[in-house]
């Protein structure tokens, strides 16, 4: 478990400085045809919690699951020209690239404050641009540009996500990886379901106050429907212990990732918020922490092309499952294995 504790925190601090929807202005846009989320208000969320002196401090979360996708990189054989990262933030995934994957990396976000805030590659040969693009849209890009797309804690916020794929189909090339991470169904039932419980309590009913996640079974068909192949998923959760409820709240504020459908209510009464505290303490809270549970759904799909990798054909294994233990704990038979593989490379 990650355990967060702001340095100074007062619980209802969140309630007089975090409301992004009164310091953005109290507007709603109209919503586009079968739009979920208003991407308007996203970006306002993000412009506000860039220029917040404890953004940086919020970025945790964001920091592991980029690391994460920058590490599938490195697993990929092939040098990559050319790559994107889609919603890139302030750049999480960007600084842990190196040149020997990477030649040059176009970020992009929506958010100008983003954009402007985000890291370069720690690799100085590796070179950066950025620009201010709605990674919704991904207006400006030709057919068959990318050697590689990249995506982390982006694409949740993505309202038409089937056309959006498509999109990424259309812009990588043959024979190349889309690469990402997001938020998936489950994340954060544990405040959900205080929310609910609470205001049933309080006023008889329920509102929205978390946005809808896909679901992780989905995302493989999506990926498919938009014509990628050798597609791989991979579920975790990653929990995190806050001191309580509020500092929750607020760090989710920090991290832009602040409820925006177009149907959310905007505002919680304060006896709502007292009950759900209590109800999250009494039902998940462990050890003086109250858990976040955020369930990350992480993909590869590759375009297809005549040097696509290839799955291995069934019954080609030359190692049994259960031996994979003595195999990782014995570096002279991972010597022997790497040797054989090389060789049986070189043979072809």
């Amino acid at each position: 478990m990650i355990l967060r504790n702001p340095r100074g925190f007062s619980s209802f601090r969140w309630l007089s400085n975090c409301n992004v929807e009164s310091a953005s202005g109290s507007f709603q846009t109209a919503p586009a045809q079968n739009a979920v989320f208003d991407r308007e208000m996203k970006r306002k969320q993000r412009d506000w919690a860039v220029r917040q002196p404890d953004f940086k401090a919020a970025q945790y979360l964001k920091e592991e699951v980029g690391w994460r996708v920058a590490d599938k990189v490195f697993d990929l054989t092939k040098f990559n020209p050319l790559v994107l990262d889609i919603g890139c933030g302030i750049g999480h995934i960007t600084p842990h690239l190196i040149k020997e994957n990477v030649g040059k990396i176009i970020q992009v976000d929506m958010s100008g404050g983003m954009v402007q805030s985000s890291s370069s590659c720690d690799d100085e040969e590796v070179i950066v641009e950025r620009r201010t693009v709605d990674e919704e849209t991904l207006d400006g890009f030709s057919e068959n540009q990318f050697d590689l797309l990249l995506t982390s804690m982006s694409a949740h916020w993505i309202n038409q996500l089937p056309q959006w794929m498509k999109k990424c189909h259309e812009i990588l090339k043959p024979d190349c990886p889309f690469i990402g991470s997001m938020l998936a169904e489950d994340t954060l039932y544990e405040l959900r379901c205080s929310l609910q419980l609470a205001e049933l309590e309080r006023i008889g009913g329920v509102s929205s106050h978390i946005s809808p996640f896909v679901r992780s079974q989905d995302v493989g068909g999506l990926l498919s429907s938009a014509g990628f192949d050798m597609i791989t998923l991979d579920s975790d959760e990653i929990e995190v212990g806050y001191p309580n409820m509020f500092s929750l709240m607020y760090d989710l504020q920090l991290m832009a990732e602040s409820h925006c459908t177009y149907r959310r209510n905007r505002t919680l009464r304060k006896d709502v918020l007292v009950a759900a505290e209590a109800i999250y303490q009494s039902m998940y809270a462990k050890d003086g922490k109250y858990p976040a549970t955020f369930k990350i759904v992480s993909f590869i799909g590759w375009k297809p092309g005549p040097n696509m990798p290839k799955a291995a054909k069934r019954g080609s294994q030359t190692v049994s499952l259960k031996d994979i233990g003595k195999i990782v704990e014995d570096p002279e038979m991972m010597k022997k294995m790497s040797e054989a593989s090389d060789g049986d490379r070189k043979g072809k």
